[in-house]
This record gives structure tokens, C-alpha cells and sequence, in this order.
């Protein structure tokens, strides 16, 4: 039984090191960070948001694994829910950019001149589909 534990154990450090690490990578390769402070020209203050992030990833691992519950008001977590979509939104606007997505894909499927419709399309069609999901999965 105390073997099976520890493998468990293990095998949860190596993928947690391993998810991690490649986060660390990810956002090094994409350099979200000093792009951040280079757009809000606050380059002095770019040890906080090392912080920032570091605290965020600490509390965000604390929170999946003691599944807190915690009785807020929904104004409060209307702009804690909004700083939440930004993030991930400059997250995989970043990765777009570095990618270079969307230009190839215009290239691709014919729509060079008309770029600015596909990246419509694909704001509509996530906040369509998002809110499909809130409004029908989550209200049951």
C-alpha cells in the first residue's frame, strides 16, 4: 500500500514539474512578460510581475488542490471574472502573433485582403460559443 502511495507521489511531482516547466517555457518563448512592461512602459517594475505571476501559479495549484469555497458577492467576481478572460485572451493573442496564425491561415484558405473578417469570425464565434456554454451547460 505504502508503494503505491509513493508512486502516486512521484508520478504527481514528475507531471506537475513537467507541466510547470513547460509553462515557464511557453511564456519565456512567447516574452509576455517584458512585452507587458515594454506596452505599459513600466519597465522598472518588472520584478513585480515576475512575482505576480509566480504568486498566481502558487495560489492557483493551492486552490486545485484544496478546492476552496469561498461566499462572494457577484460584483465582485463580475471584474475578477473579466481580469481572468484578459489574461487569457493576451495569452493566446500572443501566441497568435508569435505564430503568426492568422496571416498564414488567410494565406491559406484565400482571404488575404479580408483579414480583419476572419479575425471577427473568430471573436464571434468564441464569445458566441462561450456564452452557449454558460447559458446551456451551466445552468443546469
Amino acid at each position: 500500500m505504502i508503494v503505491k502511495v509513493l508512486i502516486v507521489m512521484f508520478i504527481g511531482l514528475a507531471s506537475g514539474i513537467a507541466v510547470g516547466a513547460g509553462f515557464v517555457a511557453f511564456l519565456s518563448v512567447l516574452g509576455i512578460i517584458p512585452r507587458l512592461t515594454q506596452l505599459t512602459k513600466t519597465m522598472k517594475m518588472i520584478h513585480y510581475y515576475e512575482w505576480a505571476a509566480v504568486l498566481g501559479v502558487i495560489g492557483g495549484a493551492m486552490a486545485a488542490l484544496w478546492n476552496p469555497v469561498f461566499s462572494i458577492s457577484p460584483f465582485v467576481l463580475i471584474p475578477i471574472g473579466l481580469a481572468c478572460g484578459t489574461f487569457v485572451g493576451m495569452l493566446a493573442a500572443a501566441l497568435t502573433e508569435v505564430l503568426n496564425v492568422f496571416p498564414i491561415l488567410a494565406k491559406r484558405i484565400g482571404v488575404d485582403g479580408q483579414i480583419t473578417y476572419l479575425l471577427m469570425a473568430f471573436v464571434f464565434g468564441k464569445v458566441f460559443g462561450s456564452l452557449f456554454q454558460w447559458i446551456y451547460f451551466v445552468s443546469k
